[in-house]
Order: structure tokens, then C-alpha cells, then sequence
């Protein structure tokens, strides 16, 4: 007889009481039967273990005794956690109460697929797709990632119309539902990127290990989104500028890394003297400073692309949901502004 999966459902907060005052019932009341709950702290300064001791005892608290990240802060808290499945799920995150059952049963049907995603909606606005995970990740040739319901700034309503399983290139690290085992063997996020980006990197890893990702409509759950670091902050521009360019120099296929990073600098300095223009000075540094950080890092960043390679030998990589135009132009120049408008 079939042991049914355990699931461990993990939340990093880090001053997050309001958030899991919040969203904590939604997350208590799952219904799959063999999942557990897990809160890792990160290092708080709040009241936040204290409450959680008084108000939900049934979950487990990891403690952890500095603030590791996003990233760090997983790795380092996964550590004391086992189950088959993980699930990193956002503190800022509302739950349905049959959400775990179909991920589970997608997984399990799909041995060749190394995670999933939920439906992500936006919270403050119910019926929309949301900005950081909407329908499932996707990336252009050139690193741009978009999302199947959000292109750019432009998010869509959901009325159905992405209400299929798909392939996809990567999952939001709001809901990403993975096997335990594959995380373990890829030595988890990569801490250096501290937040944003790390999951689509993780994402990028399995697909070079052969694995496939999967979107699931009939897991749903809300995202409030810009918990951390709202849009427009200088800190989140350098992080997304940085962080992209090392998932590149990492994870590209050696047939197109050359062209690819020399493309992507170019454009990534366009949008430095674009921010200048504007007067927005704050982005114009940021972006500075993010490649200053890159090539700053450049001896690590090698080690780290031929571990990879070492990690995928034997395996064709997985090139599903990547898109082989540019999402910058088609968007920007030709003005498609819905995922469904695309050319494949």
C-alpha cells in the first residue's frame, strides 16, 4: 500500500507578527492530513516566538540565531526540518483549505518534475493574477523573467484563462512546492543572493539537472507581495539588477553565455542612463552598484557555474518555458502586453 507524501509547509518570517497574526488561521486550516508546520524565525526582534508559543503551539518553531535572508534563512532552517515535499511559503501568503492536495497529486503523478506552483492571486485584489508568481514563471533569451497573467507592470484578471497544468521555467518562492530531495541535492537557494531571484535560479538548477516545473490551477492561494522591499526601493534595484546577472553567469548554456552577458550588460547600462535621465538618481547608483558587485564576485561565480555543470553531467538539461524572443521587445516596441499575445 501507497504511504501518503508528508508535506512541510515552511514560513520565514522575520518581524512578521502581523503577517502571521493574519494569514496563520488560513495556513492551520490546510486539510491534507499528513502535512505539518513550520515557522523559521530569523532572528526577530519582536514578540514573534513568544506569541506564536501562546496562540499556535501546534506549530513548530525554528529559531535561527542571526538574520540569514530569504535564502540563507531557508537553507539554514531547513536543516531541522524533514518531510518528502518542502513548501516555501510566504508570511504574507493566504491559504485555501484544499491547497496542498493537488500540488501533491501533481508531484506524484510527475516524478520527472522537481516542483510546482499554485494559482498566485493578488490579496488586496482578489480577482487579479499576482505580480511575483501570477501563472506560472517563464524567462526570455536574455534573463528577463515574466510571468503567464503579468508581463511588466501589467496584470491580468483572472477569468479562466490559465486554468490548465503547464510546463513552466520557474515557480514563485511565494508557494514553491519541491521535492525535499532534489532542494537537499542542490544545496538548496544560493544564500549570496540574499533575496530576489533565488528561486528562479533554484528553478533554473533543477531544469539544468533534467527536471521539470509545473504550474497547477486548482492549487489557489493570495499574496500580498512587497513585504520585504516595496517596489521603488534602491535596495530591491540593485538586488534584482545583481542578482540576475549572477543567475546568468551561472546557469547559461555554454553555447550562448558570451552573447548573451555582453547583451545583457548593454542593456542593463541603457537602463542605468535611462534612470539618469529621469532623474532618478537612486537607480542609477543602484544599478552601479550591482555591477560592481558582479564582477566583484566573478572568481566565486566560476566555482559555482562548474559545480553546476558537474550537477547536470549526464542530463539534458530541461528548456521548457523559455522563451526564445525578447519579452523587453515585444512588450515595449510591439506593445503585447498580455501573456496570450505571445509568439512562440
Amino acid at each position: 500500500m501507497h504511504t501518503p507524501p508528508t508535506v512541510a509547509v515552511a514560513i520565514l518570517s522575520w518581524n512578521g507578527r502581523k503577517f502571521l497574526e493574519q494569514f496563520l488561521p488560513s495556513v492551520v486550516a490546510t486539510t491534507y492530513p499528513h502535512a505539518t508546520h513550520y515557522v523559521i524565525d530569523n532572528a526577530s526582534t519582536d514578540d514573534t516566538a513568544v506569541w506564536l508559543a501562546q496562540h499556535y503551539p501546534q506549530i513548530k518553531l525554528v529559531q535561527l540565531p542571526e538574520n540569514y535572508g530569504f535564502a540563507g534563512g531557508y537553507n539554514e532552517g531547513m536543516k531541522q526540518i524533514q518531510a518528502d515535499y518542502y513548501v516555501l511559503l510566504n508570511q504574507d501568503v493566504e491559504v485555501t483549505p484544499g491547497w496542498l492536495e493537488p500540488m501533491v497529486a501533481l508531484m506524484e503523478q510527475h516524478p520527472e518534475a522537481g516542483a510546482c506552483q499554485p494559482k498566485l492571486r493578488a490579496y488586496h485584489a482578489k480577482d487579479y493574477f499576482e505580480y511575483a508568481g501570477a501563472a506560472g514563471g517563464f524567462i526570455d533569451w536574455l534573463g528577463f523573467a515574466f510571468c503567464r497573467g503579468r508581463l511588466f507592470d501589467t496584470v491580468e484578471k483572472d477569468e479562466g484563462q490559465y486554468d490548465t497544468v503547464m510546463p513552466i521555467f520557474w515557480a514563485s518562492g511565494a508557494a514553491l512546492f519541491m521535492r525535499a530531495e532534489l532542494y537537499e541535492k542542490l544545496g538548496g537557494l544560493d544564500a549570496d543572493f540574499f533575496a530576489h531571484m533565488e528561486e528562479i535560479d533554484l528553478c533554473w538548477r533543477m531544469k539544468n539537472a533534467g527536471y521539470g516545473l509545473l504550474y497547477t490551477p486548482h492549487s489557489v492561494v493570495y499574496h500580498v507581495g512587497g513585504g520585504s522591499l516595496p517596489q521603488g526601493n534602491p535596495r530591491k534595484t540593485f538586488l534584482n539588477f545583481r542578482n540576475n546577472l549572477w543567475m546568468l553567469f551561472k546557469n547559461l548554456p555554454e553555447q550562448k553565455f558570451k552573447r548573451t552577458m555582453a547583451l545583457r550588460l548593454i542593456l542593463d547600462a541603457i537602463a542605468a542612463i535611462k534612470s539618469l535621465v529621469a532623474g532618478n538618481l537612486a537607480d542609477f547608483n543602484a544599478i552601479g552598484k550591482a555591477h560592481w558587485a558582479f564582477f566583484s564576485s566573478l572568481s566565486t561565480l566560476r566555482e559555482k557555474r562548474k559545480t553546476i555543470l558537474l550537477q547536470r553531467k549526464g542530463t539534458t538539461p530541461n528548456t521548457q518555458g523559455i522563451y526564445t524572443k525578447s519579452i523587453v521587445w515585444q512588450y515595449f516596441i510591439i506593445g503585447k502586453k498580455y501573456f496570450g499575445k505571445l509568439q512562440w
